[in-house]
């Protein structure tokens, strides 16, 4: 059973371990909705940000959108209008194939571009499809073909694994 309490104090740890490494002045912290900003708010608070949370909705930036349609329960992002040359923290739930970053990385660029992005996951798993990896993780894990993981929240946060029973 995956412990939330200690994924963020291990998330946590290695944050400002990195923050420190790369010397990040003033960062701007990012979660992409949902279960991304439900990890981002407490970073925020652990790390003492002082700029608002930014809240990211990549809806319309994912690659499988003509495939899947629009989300019913699409949010507007909200970003600081300058984003230009800033450090951002860019904070996710779980990383699994990629493409939720690569698209969370292309509306950040469309707002502008800044110096850096340190990339934060509560779980990683194994199946990247493209080739981003996150910076600072809570823990790795491997799981089968057919099992999902998936954050549940906002407050408890839980984590749930989900086996999915293909059709044959």
């Amino acid at each position: 059973m995956l412990e939330i309490p200690q994924l963020l104090d291990t998330l946590e740890t290695r944050l400002k371990q990195t923050l420190a490494d790369r010397q990040l002045v003033n960062p701007l912290m990012i979660g992409i909705r949902t279960g991304g900003v439900w990890v981002a708010e407490h970073m925020h608070q652990r790390l003492a940000i002082t700029d608002p949370l930014g809240l990211l909705d990549i809806s319309f930036y994912r690659d499988d959108f003509s495939q899947i349609g629009v989300n019913p329960n699409v949010k507007p992002s909200q970003l600081p209008i300058h984003i230009e040359g800033r450090d951002i923290i860019l904070i996710d739930d779980v990383f699994y194939t990629g493409r939720t970053i690569r698209a969370a990385l292309n509306e950040i660029f469309d707002y502008g571009r800044p110096n850096q992005v340190l990339l934060g996951v509560l779980i990683e798993r194994n199946g990247k499809q493209i080739p981003l990896s996150p910076d600072c993780i809570g823990i790795s894990i491997s799981l089968d073909a057919g099992q999902r993981i998936k954050l549940t929240g906002p407050s408890p946060l839980a984590v749930y694994l989900q086996t999915i029973n293909p059709l044959t």
